[in-house]
Formats: C-alpha cells, structure tokens, sequence
C-alpha cells in the first residue's frame, strides 16, 4: 500500500511531508507567468516563525481589511503579513507590514491527514486599501463551481523541484477536474476540497504557494493546500463555499 507521504509532496510542517507550504523554505508557481506588479492586490506574503523558531512562508489573501484568509497548516508561533508586494525581496512604498493578532485554525483541522485546511488571521490594525492593496470577494455557501472550469492559482512559489523560490508573484491557469482524477490522495473529499489541474500539463502550485487563492472568475473558490511529491498535477486545494457558515462565524464574533 502506498502512504500518505509517498503520494504527496513534503510541504509544510517539520514532522508532516505532504504539504503545499514547507517549513524549511518557500515555494513558487510552476509553468505560470509573473504578475504584473500590483495586480494582484489581494495576494498576502506571511512570515511564519513557527514553534521550534523556524521562519518559513506561506501565501494568503486579504479578505476584509483585518482578515486574511489562508490554510491552516500554515499556521505558527508568530506570522506577519505583507500586502502590497510583488518582489518580497524588495521592499516598496506599497507595503503594508501588519502583525497578527490571533490566528484561527478551523476547529477540526487535522494536520496529519490535511483535512479541513483552513484558517483565518486577524490583523493588529486594519490595512489600508490602495491601488495595491485590495480584498478579495469569497463564494456564497451555495456556489458550487462545477468541474471544466479554468480558474488561476497565484503566489510565491518554486517553478519547479528542485528550483529555488521566486522573488516576484507568479500565477498560473489551472482547470477544474472531476473529482475521479484526485482519487490517488486518499482521503480527498469533494465536498470540502478541488480537484485542480491536468495531469497532461507542468502547470501547478508548489512548495510556498499554499495558502494562496484559487481564482475562478474573479472570485475566491480554493485554497492551495497540498500536491503530489513531484509536483505533477493534480494539486488539492481547500473549497472555500464548503466553510462559508465558520467564516461568517469568525468574522462576526471578531
């Protein structure tokens, strides 16, 4: 029988080798094409120092002017958030650099089988929206984007295994695939997860990419969670409509 970890690619969590976002380093999109700066202005880059002390990366997306939305297994000891980049080497006039205040993993994540990968942050302060700083608008409870639809995955992440990280925001055209084509990850479930990009095509997320959106006509369908070892299509992302009710949730009591 073959493991968890043998199907998926070690991305995130020291002790976990199947996630999208590594603790040991970043990642970049791959087979996509640079953003044109500021294009993106929803897109979120997190510094992430988690509990051992180790800083790594993960990508996510503003949401309301105090919230970003992210995965949960990005999850640490301390995270800051910096909005309005497109080089995360260069700092600009556009960054805005705000610490999180409390960090809101959904309550039945589980970081050893990635399931309901999902999380909120709330910022110290509220982001001041700009040419470059944007939020990004979420699908109502009931959007069930079927499969065939071509969406876009965005973030920092590697271009390839092997390669090193990208500076500058990538992004990437992904389709939606039928739920069949994720049946080699075990536990992947359709109605809480996507299925998202052909197998015939190097186009996908990797290693630091997690945590970012999946765009599907403008609006926020997925969140980049994990992905096969080598990379190859396709790659799992969380299904935001699923958890529309906890999101309320959050965002009503925050």
């Amino acid at each position: 029988m073959v493991s968890l970890s043998e199907k998926m690619h070690p991305l995130s969590l020291p002790l976990l080798f199947f996630l999208l976002c590594s603790r040991a380093n970043t990642g970049e999109i791959i087979g996509g094409t640079e953003c044109k700066p500021h294009s993106r202005p929803y897109m979120a880059h997190l510094e992430i120092v988690t509990a051992p002390g180790h800083l790594t990366a993960c990508g996510g997306f503003l949401i309301r002017r105090n919230f970003v939305l992210t995965a949960a297994h990005c999850a640490g000891r301390f995270i800051t958030v910096i909005l309005g980049a497109h080089n995360k080497t260069q700092k600009e006039d556009t960054w805005q650099r705000i610490e999180v205040e409390k960090q809101f993993p959904h309550p039945k994540y589980d970081d050893f089988f990635i399931l309901h990968d999902i999380m909120l942050l709330k910022l110290k302060e509220k982001a001041n929206l700009t040419l470059a700083v944007g939020t990004l608008p979420l699908p109502s409870q009931f959007d069930l984007i079927p499969p065939g639809k071509m969406c876009r995955a965005t973030g920092w992440g590697k271009t390839n295994v092997g390669e090193p990280a990208s500076d500058t925001l990538q992004e990437v055209k992904m389709r939606l695939l039928d739920p069949q084509a994720c049946k080699h990850f075990l536990l992947f479930g359709h109605k809480r997860q996507l299925c998202v990009g052909s197998p015939r095509k190097i186009k996908s997320v990797y290693k630091g990419d997690t945590g970012g959106p999946l765009l599907c006509a403008g609006i926020a369908q997925g969140i980049a969670s994990y992905v096969h070892w080598n990379a190859k299509p396709p790659a799992v992302f969380t299904r935001i409509s699923h958890y529309r009710n906890w999101i309320n949730k959050v965002l009503k009591e925050n």
